[in-house]
């Protein structure tokens, strides 16, 4: 079984490769669908293996089934410690490499025990599987090599590269002649490729009135996409004051400047061009930072490798202007990027936390993609009106925002915008060709001059918005969701409605973007799709065992006896999904980077689920009621906690991490193996079913809490949590009764 979990591994990442999944061509391409269920296969059969491995040792030792369940939940915690330092060190194709080894170093520490017990029950030696173990190891350790030293040395394309989507922006600059890719790296959270090719010209939202040409630039890639243009250190260049951040500039000279996100050092440079008197950039990336590192490194430069929450909550200083940069690629808002995602820079509490970082007369800026109909650019407006209202201030007095054709400007001033700077951004505007969108006593002919729209839906949502008596009809009623994020709800990209869905079925079939707010109906899919197999992986195997089942069940019993052992498996595993889920998003603001807070939430509660399990004999059942208590509080404490450290320094707060989520994980641990001592009392025959309902409910309840999050916010999925693990508390009574 370990054998074939290390060679499932190495052949679906294969399979995969070679035959990538194209979700654009669902429409017309009927066999992609196939192509999805092969994924779905090849991904799924490692952990088969594994869990039928973990199940037929609970089955042959139920006595010691905690025990079991113990280990398998710290090998696990351990892989996700292992996993960004494997990710650092030998990149995503190595990483897989690595599992492989370490499925194949199983198999073969079972050949030379001197006594090898079958899970399964008989005694025999496990030499006869050594030729198939030796072949894993050989597959996996030749190509490692290869990966390893081609990784570390930046070259890329290593002999498993894993194939770029052709939907990337990475593929399309590819494309153009004579474009290559000079250095390919990885850290734990992204992969960083630098491309020279004579077609990136990036400069988002370049005044159309510049007059010279924009020479061909170096391009840096995030993860395939999120172009940042690497420009050469020359704060001399002529196309900064063009560019609409310019704008800040012009009203603050000699500026205080601080750029969250600064990626590759584009407003750096424009910064220094236009004569900023110092400026703090702060970059999370530390392979961004390296390959812009002449930018960097400027005289008036201070560079910070932190993510921007925690700088804003540990600094004490205060800016004339706040920068936060465009950071990823152009995406239409139907075709679902970045949904899923969080961005912990774009939520209320991120904007005030912000506004006190602003001296009295300084600026906060963000700049945004322009859409039709108004999608992010009008949400980053929103979140600007609501968190000044939060604060207590009027936004109508202390917004402006003015667009280019393709990018939009928001400058938010701490005090009111007076009548000096009101003049300055009009004249500003007109000089370099950008309508004004928002502005104290702008009216509509003033809009709408230059880039100019058949209706100006930027002038009328913005407008409209501010002047609104009942904001939340406003909302309702707009096609796309605009509501402000919240660090409860950090999913700026989300625009989906399920008012959409009428319309999406309209043009399904017909357009080369079928699914409207795809990372949303994509996981509802994958959710069916999962809760279709998982009923057939729980229900055939009870058809094809009946009799035997029966034979082993009192018949006299209850069915409702058997419909509790059911119940508080489903309930447990989809419990400790519901709360796992949102922690793991809640601590991505705090960490940092999604790979940290995977990785930190996953093993410290894997580790002390680990702990709890071997404990469960100690540990009372009304255990499940304080676990429940706790999970229902955990919103409050963790924003307590969170507000205390997340200026610390990192590693302080990877100890905090694992603080705060030991007493959760050792409570989650206790319930599973508590089901499974009642059951080798009552029933042992269920054990391995009562395994596999537990993990499907598990896999199932993961799908479902990150859609309950996008529709309500990570406190709701919490409080379901709470409640899944307080009726399974019932049912394990009634289990134990029965």
């Amino acid at each position: 079984l370990c054998a074939a979990c290390s060679l499932s591994i190495l052949v679906g990442f294969i399979l995969i490769n070679r035959m990538p999944f194209d979700a654009y061509a669902v429409a017309i391409d009927r066999v992609q669908f196939l192509v999805l269920f092969t994924h779905f296969v090849a991904l799924a059969a490692p952990f088969f293996f594994v869990g039928l491995l973990v199940s037929g040792l609970m089955k042959q030792f139920p006595h010691k089934s905690h025990v079991v369940y113990a280990c398998n939940l710290s090998g696990s915690a351990l892989g996700c410690l292992l996993a960004p330092v494997v990710l650092s060190m030998a990149g995503g194709e190595g990483t897989v490499m690595a599992s492989t080894g370490i499925a194949a170093l199983a198999s073969l520490l079972t050949a030379f025990p001197l006594k090898s017990v079958n899970p399964f029950g008989q005694r025999q030696s496990a030499m006869p599987a050594l030729p198939l173990i030796l072949i894993c190891l050989a597959l996996v350790i030749m190509p490692s090599a290869e990966v390893f030293q081609r990784v570390q040395s930046g070259t890329g394309n290593p002999i498993f590269d894993a194939h770029m989507s052709p939907y990337k922006p990475l593929s399309y600059a590819l494309q153009y002649p004579g474009a290559e890719i000079v250095s390919t790296r990885w850290n734990a959270f992204s992969r960083v490729d630098v491309v020279r090719s004579g077609g990136i010209r990036s400069l988002p939202g370049l005044s159309y009135l510049y007059p010279g040409v924009v020479a061909a630039q170096a391009g840096v890639f995030v993860d395939g996409s999120d172009l940042n243009a690497l420009l050469p250190a020359d704060p001399g260049a002529s196309y900064f004051s063009y560019l609409p951040q310019s704008l800040a500039f012009q009203l603050r000279p000699s500026a205080n400047v601080l750029i969250l996100e600064s990626r590759t050092g584009t407003d750096i440079l424009t910064a220094s061009a236009l004569g900023a008197g110092s400026i703090r950039a702060v970059e999370p990336n530390p392979l961004l930072m390296q390959a812009a590192d002449s930018v960097y490194r400027l005289p008036g430069v201070k560079a910070i490798q932190e993510s921007p929450r925690a700088f804003l909550a540990g600094s004490q200083d205060t800016f004339d202007i706040i920068l936060l940069p465009l950071t990823s690629s152009y995406f239409p808002v139907t075709s679902g990027a970045y949904s899923l995602g969080e961005d912990y820079r774009y939520t209320r509490e991120s904007f005030q936390s912000a506004f006190t970082r602003l001296n009295p007369g300084g600026f906060l800026v963000v700049s945004r993609w322009l859409q039709i109909p108004p999608s992010e650019f009008l949400r980053a407006f929103i979140l600007a009106v609501e968190s000044l209202e939060d604060l207590g201030l009027d936004p109508s007095v202390h917004i402006a925002a003015l667009r280019g054709y393709n990018l939009g400007l928001l400058i938010v001033k701490a005090s009111p915008i007076d009548q000096i700077e009101l003049d300055a951004i009009r004249q500003f505007s007109q000089a370099r060709a950008f309508d004004l969108v928002y502005l104290a006593g702008l009216s509509a002919d003033e809009s709408n001059r230059f880039n100019v729209l058949l209706e100006d839906e930027y002038f009328n949502s913005f407008n409209t918005y501010l002047a609104s008596q009942d904001r939340s009809a406003w909302l309702r009623a707009y096609p796309y969701q605009v509501a402000a994020p919240t660090d409860d709800h950090p999913f700026f990209m989300h625009f989906f409605k399920w008012s959409q869905f009428e319309d999406i079925l309209a043009i399904y079939g017909s357009t080369w973007q079928p699914f409207g707010g795809a990372g949303y109906l994509v996981m509802v899919f994958l959710l069916l799709l999962m809760m279709t197999l998982s009923g057939l992986l729980i229900i055939v195997p009870l058809v094809l065992r009946r009799s035997e089942l029966h034979a082993s069940m009192d018949m006299h019993k209850s069915s409702n006896d058997r419909c509790a052992v059911l119940a508080f498996f489903i309930l447990i595993g989809a419990g400790f999904m519901a709360v796992e889920i949102p922690l793991i998003h809640k601590f991505i603001l705090y960490l940092g980077q999604p790979t940290y807070a995977i990785s930190a939430v996953i093993s410290a509660l894997l580790l002390t689920s680990g702990l709890g399990s071997l404990a469960s004999t100690r540990i009372p059942r009304a255990a499940i009621v304080a676990l429940a208590v706790l999970v229902m509080a955990s919103p409050l404490w963790l924003s307590l906690v969170f507000n205390a450290t997340l200026h610390w320094h990192f590693r302080l707060r990877i100890l905090v991490a694992f603080a705060c989520l030991a007493p959760l994980g050792f409570l989650m641990g206790a319930p599973l193996a508590k089901g499974i001592a009642v059951l080798n009392r009552k029933n042992p025959a269920l054990i391995p079913w009562a395994w596999a309902v537990n993990g499907t409910s598990s896999v199932i309840a993961s799908v479902l809490a990150a859609l309950l999050a996008l529709s309500f916010n990570f406190s709701s999925v919490l409080l379901l949590g709470c409640a899944a693990y307080l009726l399974a508390f019932y049912f394990l009574v009634k289990m134990s009764r029965g």
